[in-house]
Parts: C-alpha cells; sequence; structure tokens
C-alpha cells in the first residue's frame, strides 16, 4: 500500500468510524442501569461488559494507529475507568472526536507503517481502522439482541428497528 492509499483510506474511514461511534451509543443509552449486568448466558459478557469493551477497545485501537504502536490493554474489570454504562457514553464523548482528527492528520507514510497488534498479527496502521470498526459492530451487535431481554428497546442502527421504525419521507 502506497501513502497516498492510505491517507485516502483514512479519509474515507473517520466518517464511517465517527457513524459507529453514535450508532453505539444509541444502543449504549439503551441499555437500562438496572440490568446493566444481564447475560444472555454464563459464558456471555454482561451488557456493562459489552459497553466497556467496545468503548475501551475503540479507543484502544485509534491510540494504537495513532502511535503506530499498540499500549497495553485497557482493564477491562472492576478495575476499569468504564464502571457504567454512562462512562463508556462519557469516554467515548471524552475521547473519540480528538483521536478521530489525530488520524486524520496523520501522513500518508505514518499510515502504512507496519503496527503488530501484541504480536498476533501486524497490518499497516490503516488496517486497524477497518479492524476497529468490525470489531465494534460484532460486539454490539451481541449487546443490541440483549435489550429486549432486558425490557429495552432496540434503536434504529443503520435503519428502523421493530422497537424505532423508519420513518421514510411523504409516508
Amino acid at each position: 500500500m502506497n501513502p497516498e492509499n492510505a491517507k485516502a483510506m483514512a479519509e474515507f474511514f473517520i466518517p464511517i468510524v465517527a457513524q459507529e461511534v453514535e450508532i453505539n451509543v444509541r444502543v449504549f443509552k439503551a441499555v437500562p442501569e438496572e440490568e446493566r449486568d444481564y447475560r444472555p448466558h454464563p459464558k456471555s459478557m454482561s451488557a456493562l461488559e459489552l459497553a466497556r469493551h467496545i468503548s475501551l477497545e475503540d479507543v484502544w485501537f485509534l491510540q494504537a494507529v495513532i502511535d503506530g504502536q499498540f499500549g497495553p490493554m485497557p482493564p477491562q474489570g472492576e478495575d476499569s475507568e468504564v464502571t457504567s454504562v454512562a462512562d463508556a457514553i462519557g469516554l467515548y464523548n471524552e475521547k473519540m472526536p480528538a483521536l478521530m482528527e489525530q488520524v486524520k492528520s496523520l501522513s500518508g507514510e505514518q499510515l502504512t507503517q507496519e503496527v503488530s497488534l501484541l504480536g498476533i498479527f501486524n497490518l499497516p496502521a490503516i488496517g486497524f481502522l477497518s479492524f476497529m470498526i468490525r470489531h465494534s459492530v460484532h460486539h454490539r451487535g451481541q449487546l443490541s439482541t440483549y435489550l429486549r431481554p432486558m425490557g429495552s428497546k432496540v434503536p434504529q442502527i443503520y435503519g428502523g428497528s421493530a422497537d424505532n421504525p423508519m420513518e421514510l419521507p411523504n409516508s
């Protein structure tokens, strides 16, 4: 991949990241605080654990793209900075806009730099934007399936849901 292509990919992916963050916040807001420990199966993460994982990992991925390397994984347990679903929303509001701006300001050379995900696999830095989106969407999909069993409503994600139908103009 050449630097010009990497820069074009960043310009393409950052608006998608911003859209996914907005959708994640909608899903997070639908989690009733009193149901945050809900999990459909003992092996499943709880609603809070999923919101924590999504928000912390999104920040972690963007920071790795900026730094050209992954730092330590963020704490995911009780020692985490995200101890409520509201904290996950707050983390997004506090960190994601600035991180997205920093990624947009990276040079094509920085975006083509190979980055190792903790020795598991390597990608050009820009590749982790796409990976981050897929990771986030995967876990948000899990969380959105918890909402109705918790007594909540599924918000619009990429269109209407049975709980929040899309209103089309002139319908």
